[in-house]
């Protein structure tokens, strides 16, 4: 297929060069130059815009940090539905609210352009690996038409329902992963003020019933205070915003999410924006006036 991808960044870049490696034709655009001009060491294109990497696209994807950039890249003039031809698919792989996703659908009607929204999981790893975790929102029709691109990128690729249920399924996703890392971060504390070794807790914790991916990948990390982001708190910050303003609109109370909500935005306030949310054990010993020496 012939694409366009907007948005080279560390989810991006990656999943770009994949989509180059899979024989398709990829011309790619981020307001980073840099970004274009690695893409096109991958094999791509470096597009001078974005009108230009749409041009003659069959599928457009974006992969930008939140709603106001995807309203600009695909909402206003120049932008992808203007530029994209009648029948192109759009994919929308970033991280959003709902509402954004079906009104970026609705507008897209009149143009007669097909839209998906897809965000993922699996951070910065998971888009290196083509690992990906990806939650379809849109027609039926319009995932089967996607898939050779989805497998390109992910290894769990499920459709979970119409416009908008993807972002919904991320939010979900995304208030569990903080939760356990909040959880994950408590039992450290806990075990090291016990006494106790905290890396052979963590083994026993994750052969279990509390293992989980997490603990899996992470627990080394955590307990050695390694936080080089694979996922940035800022990030996460931004994601919890949309799990409760998801919760607001579909009313209902999630009492634990407004809870893990308020950690990261004090691991955000506290200055960890730009570490990975495994951070939040930071957050935790300082609750606890265990602050060990910086790493």
């Amino acid at each position: 297929m012939k694409l366009g991808f907007i948005g080279l960044g560390v989810m991006g870049a990656p999943m770009a060069a994949h989509l180059v490696a899979a024989g398709h034709d990829v011309s790619g655009y981020d307001v980073h130059a840099a970004a274009g001009e690695k893409l096109q060491a991958a094999g791509g294109r470096a597009a001078s815009g974005v009108a230009d990497a749409v041009a003659g696209a069959d599928v457009v994807i974006t992969m930008l940090p939140n709603h106001p950039q995807v309203e600009e890249v695909v909402l206003a003039a120049g932008g992808v539905l203007d530029a994209a031809e009648p029948g192109a698919l759009l994919i929308d792989m970033s991280t959003i609210r709902p509402e954004t996703s079906i009104a970026v659908a609705e507008a897209a009607r009149d143009k007669k352009i097909r839209v998906l929204d897809a965000p993922v999981s699996g951070g910065q790893a998971g888009a290196e690996q083509a690992s990906l975790s990806i939650m379809v929102g849109g027609s039926e029709e319009d995932f089967e038409a996607a898939k050779p691109v989805f497998d390109a990128l992910g290894k769990t690729v499920v459709h979970v329902g119409p416009h908008g249920a993807g972002q919904v399924v991320k939010a979900a996703n995304q208030l569990v992963v903080g939760g356990i890392y909040g959880l994950v971060a408590e039992a450290i504390v806990l075990l090291e003020a016990s006494g106790v070794d905290a890396a052979v807790g963590l083994d026993v914790l994750a052969g279990g019933l509390a293992g989980s991916r997490i603990l899996e990948l992470k627990r080394k990390s955590m307990v050695e205070r390694e936080f080089a982001p694979g996922f940035r708190i800022d990030l996460h910050h931004k994601d919890m915003g949309i799990a409760l303003a998801a919760a607001r609109q579909a009313d209902v109370a999630l009492p634990l999410t407004g809870l893990v909500a308020q950690l990261v935005a004090a691991g955000r306030a506290m200055g960890y924006g730009s570490l990975d949310h495994s951070a939040l054990l930071k957050v935790a010993e300082q609750l606890s006036g265990r602050v060990p020496a910086e790493v």
